[in-house]
């Protein structure tokens, strides 16, 4: 084999290129700032001024055009996609995928028409997204290109050790304490809305929990990581080794 050099690269095999907000935060395995929650090397371009305030909050227009430069920073460095950090990205989906030459994925609420899909026409998906209060219909709207997915959302904004490590950044996280939050919540979402027969994390602060909510409420639960992981397997095609 011969391998070839591309002008302006400096490292090799990092297919998925992850653009990251500015935070104080830990990030437990699971989350995609932890490089260890991925079976592959990613590599991270962060956008210095993207915060909870302007991102999840606002929506701030604004960040477009960081976002842009981080990108475009990210597929000069060899990545073969990109997405980012916070579920909220998907305010700029639309315009990043319209930018780059590699395949981008802002959300895990990409997931949500495919989803729709698994299920029958009564049923729904229930979302659990870092603020409930501030996902709206747009968000949705761009996620599903239109189509009407029905859902039903529970927001983490409430809950007091959720709040403190990642709306207010304290610079600290109660896994358990976080992880008993996360159950209640979905829980909860389930209970009140009995035709939701899947889960979808918003936020990729919650795949952490996604194995403890589904011992809880037995559904299938999709978040950034099965996303994440799906487009991966897409990019990168191992051949089959079998006995025939």
């Amino acid at each position: 084999m011969i391998y070839k050099a591309n002008k302006g690269q400096t490292s090799y095999g990092e297919p998925i290129g992850i653009i990251l907000m500015e935070s104080f935060m830990p990030f437990p395995p699971g989350c995609p700032g932890n490089a260890s929650t991925f079976a592959f090397p990613v590599r991270y371009e962060i956008v210095r001024g993207a915060n909870m305030e302007r991102l999840v909050y606002k929506g701030d227009p604004e960040l477009l055009q960081p976002f842009i430069e981080a990108g475009w920073k990210l597929v000069r460095e060899g990545v073969k996609a990109i997405t980012g950090n916070c579920g909220f990205m998907v305010l700029y989906h639309d315009l990043m995928a319209k930018e780059f030459p590699v395949p981008v994925f802002m959300s895990s609420l990409l997931q949500l028409p495919f989803l729709n899909r698994l299920l029958k026409p009564d049923e729904k998906v229930g979302i659990v997204t870092a603020n409930a209060k501030t996902l709206t219909n747009r968000h949705l709207e761009i996620a599903t290109n239109g189509i009407d997915v029905p859902v039903a959302v529970a927001g983490m904004e409430d809950q007091p050790h959720f709040y403190d490590a990642i709306h207010v950044e304290k610079g600290f996280l109660d896994f358990k304490a976080v992880e008993k939050e996360v159950v209640q919540v979905t829980q909860q979402l389930v209970q009140e809305n009995e035709n939701v027969k899947a889960i979808l994390f918003e936020c990729t602060d919650l795949p952490p929990y996604a194995a403890a909510v589904q011992e809880t409420v037995n559904l299938p639960v999709f978040d950034f990581s099965t996303l994440v992981n799906y487009v991966f397997s897409a990019l990168v095609r191992r051949r089959f080794d079998g006995i025939y």
